[in-house]
């Protein structure tokens, strides 16, 4: 199954990303994870990526692709993957399902996490990562971005009769279980 997990920065993708693995037995692919490795690696890509995260932009579809298309060449996801923050744009959506048409598979399931605004805002500055950009201005800056480059991915996987909107509020086991429930 190839599952991608969606959301506002904040939602809990990370956190019900990491449940959904250990049920279905699947590996995580998060876009974040690959990028803050690179960025405490202090690796070429790691500092071009941490100059255009501390800004408040998104990274350009082209880096962000060629990664996850060199990562899913990797045999341990030939059964699946949970997609946890890709794709994050159209044009992202449009290079992973031609990746995946390519080689015999799909996206069969698309799981959004509705959470208000300010309860997004409240989990992000509460959380400790480190973030340089984990402040009220910032987190804002990065909520705008979502609205305006990223929320389209929704209506691009809605066309495609593939989106599930969950209720991200509540108990993590909760909203797990609705999460269950809608992919099975």
């Amino acid at each position: 199954m190839n599952l991608i997990l969606f959301g506002p920065p904040g939602a809990g993708k990370g956190t019900q990303a990491e449940k959904l693995v250990n049920h279905f037995d699947l590996p995580h692919l998060s876009t974040g994870n690959i990028f803050r490795a690179n960025i405490k690696n202090e690796t070429p890509l790691g500092k071009k990526v941490k100059s255009i995260l501390d800004s408040g932009e998104l990274v350009p579809d082209e880096t962000v692709v060629e990664l996850v298309a060199d990562e899913l060449d990797n045999e341990k996801y030939d059964e699946g993957v949970i997609f946890d923050g890709f794709p994050r744009t159209v044009g992202q959506a449009e290079a992973l399902d031609q990746y995946l048409e390519e080689n015999d598979k799909k996206v069969d399931a698309f799981v959004t996490l509705d959470v208000p605004e300010e309860e997004l805002i409240n989990r992000i500055l509460s959380r400790d990562e480190g973030r340089t950009d984990d402040t009220p201005e910032k987190v804002k800056t990065r909520l705008e971005v979502y609205r305006n480059e990223t929320e389209p991915v929704l209506n691009y996987y809605k066309k495609q009769g593939l989106v599930e909107e969950i209720n991200g509020v509540g108990d993590v086991d909760e909203i797990f279980e609705r999460i269950k429930k809608a992919v099975s």
